[in-house]
């Protein structure tokens, strides 16, 4: 099964790090957060993918034309300038990197994709968010109930300490509360290729031309997870993965 990878954003929002790269090239303990989507996606059986490319597209495609040698052993021959790659990278996975178009929007760059997708079930998630999320239990739902598209829905913890007032008496505080009926869209998607029928051009969202219309239209699922999932918006969530990460405490890290 093929896994789209939207990765051609600006990240104005974590404009610290992405001047000079995309967001999905940020790095977690040394790797860019693209790498660990990918190396989750993998670890479910999913290792074809197609990375829709915009802003700063240049460093995506130099990461992964570098990497073998970058992640392998290599024998260098000084006296006849030769290098041989005595080992391969672990990953058997295949990187279709696709030009999207600078400005395209989220729908434009999937819907630029579709002659290659083909006419077969497919995946889609953002490139900025990590999650521990059963990959397979999200594909059973998805195909058990027939509909277009199922997004998992996922209720991120607040910024904000949460308190629960009695008049003017705080009767409990909790650090960091799980948004109550804050159910989001947290990535990690499956679509039926009619969903192109829904996408025209390169401006169409992805989120208001196939998810809302979807949603009025009784086609979208919800898969429910209620484990780890965090985004890389900020600094700050880009310093929180860092530290979980560092910790050796992260949840998507299912692989040796």
């Amino acid at each position: 099964m093929r896994v789209v990878i939207l990765a051609g954003g600006y990240g104005t929002r974590l404009a610290e790090e992405t001047e000079l790269r995309p967001k999905p090239m940020v790095e977690i303990g040394g790797m860019p957060i693209l790498w660990h989507i990918m190396k989750y996606y993998a670890s479910f059986g999913f290792r074809e993918f197609f990375v829709a490319l915009g802003h700063r597209g240049d460093v995506i495609k130099r990461f992964y034309i570098d990497y073998c040698e970058l992640h392998a052993d290599l024998c260098v021959d000084l006296a006849t300038a030769t290098v041989r790659i005595d080992s391969q990278p672990r990953e058997d996975w295949t990187v279709n990197l696709v030009d999207t178009g600078r400005d395209t929007a989220t729908g434009g760059r999937i819907k630029r994709l579709q002659s290659a997708l083909g006419r077969d079930t497919f995946m889609v998630t953002y490139g900025d968010g990590v999650s521990n999320v059963d990959l397979n239990g999200l594909l059973r739902f998805h195909r058990s109930h027939g509909r277009i598209g199922t997004v998992t829905a996922v209720r991120p913890p607040s910024r904000f300490g949460g308190l629960l007032m009695n008049g003017d008496i705080v009767e409990v505080f909790v650090e960091k509360p799980q948004l109550g009926e804050g159910w989001i869209n947290g990535g990690f998607m499956v679509f039926e290729p009619s969903m192109f029928d829904y996408l025209q051009g390169e401006q169409d969202t992805l989120e208001i031309d196939v998810l809302s219309r979807l949603a009025a239209e009784g086609q979208l699922c919800g898969y429910r997870h209620d484990g780890f999932w965090q985004c890389m918006d900020t600094l700050r969530d880009k310093r929180l993965l860092e530290q979980i990460w560092a910790g050796n405490r992260a949840p998507w890290k299912v692989w040796d």
